[in-house]
């Protein structure tokens, strides 16, 4: 479950990068009023912290598939 949620917020960082790259608009600021706000400045932190935990899915052993 962990996984998933840590999946989730790494493709929603993903997102709002794209969104900076291309078209200079940060969606996570505009919705929770700003880069500087308390909100923004938590889902920033929630979005590194998973991509730091999404390091360790790479080295993870798969599991075998289940039959």
């Amino acid at each position: 479950m962990a996984d998933k949620i840590a999946l989730l917020l790494v493709i929603i960082g993903a997102i709002n990068w794209g969104l900076i790259g291309i078209f200079q608009f940060d969606l996570v600021a505009y919705i929770f009023g700003g880069q500087g706000a308390l909100i923004s400045r938590v889902i920033y932190t929630l979005v590194g912290a998973a991509g730091l935990w999404s390091i360790s899915l790479l080295f993870r052993d798969r599991d075998p598939v289940k039959e």
